[in-house]
C-alpha cells in the first residue's frame, strides 16, 4: 500500500516526479515548470500530500488558503498505473482532515469535468449560486 507523506521542501528528485504528475494530467506543457516554481508551490501550500510507492511519488494533492477561514484543494493527481486503488480518495481525505484539524470549516475545490462523482463520494457538493471563474496570465 502507498505511503502518504507531507512535503514542504521537496528534493530535486521529488520535484522531477511532481512535475511528471502535472505533465501526465496535461496541466503543464513546458511553461512554468522550472524546479524553483515547483519548490515554491509546495512550500507555499497549506498542505501538500504526496503518495509514495516504492519511494517514488505516484500521487499528490495540495491545499491553498489563508490557514484560518477557508482553503481550496487542488492539483489532485494519481499516476495512471497507480489508479483504482483508492489513492486519490486517501489523498483528498488526508488533506481535508488536516485542514479541519487546523479549524478550517470551509474547504472548496473545482472539479474537472468527469470528476464530480469522485468528489461527491468524499462529501463535496455543488456550490449553489456560484460559478467557477478564472483569470490567467502567461508565466513570462
Amino acid at each position: 500500500m502507498a505511503e502518504l507523506i507531507l512535503l514542504k521542501r521537496p528534493s530535486a528528485e521529488q520535484i522531477r516526479q511532481i512535475t511528471a504528475l502535472y505533465r501526465g494530467e496535461g496541466w503543464w506543457d513546458g511553461e512554468g515548470e522550472e524546479p524553483e516554481v515547483v519548490a515554491r508551490m509546495v512550500a507555499g501550500s497549506l498542505v501538500f500530500v504526496a503518495a509514495l510507492e516504492d519511494g517514488r511519488i505516484v500521487g499528490m494533492g495540495r491545499a491553498i488558503g489563508d490557514g484560518l477561514s477557508d482553503a481550496y484543494i487542488q492539483d489532485v493527481a494519481v499516476e495512471k498505473g497507480s489508479r483504482g486503488k483508492g489513492l486519490g480518495s486517501r489523498i483528498v481525505r488526508e488533506l481535508a482532515e488536516r485542514l479541519e484539524a487546523e479549524g478550517l470549516t470551509w474547504i472548496g475545490l473545482i472539479a474537472e469535468g468527469g470528476s464530480e462523482p469522485f468528489y461527491k463520494s468524499l462529501g463535496f457538493g455543488k456550490m449553489e449560486g456560484a460559478v467557477p471563474m478564472v483569470r490567467k496570465r502567461p508565466w513570462k
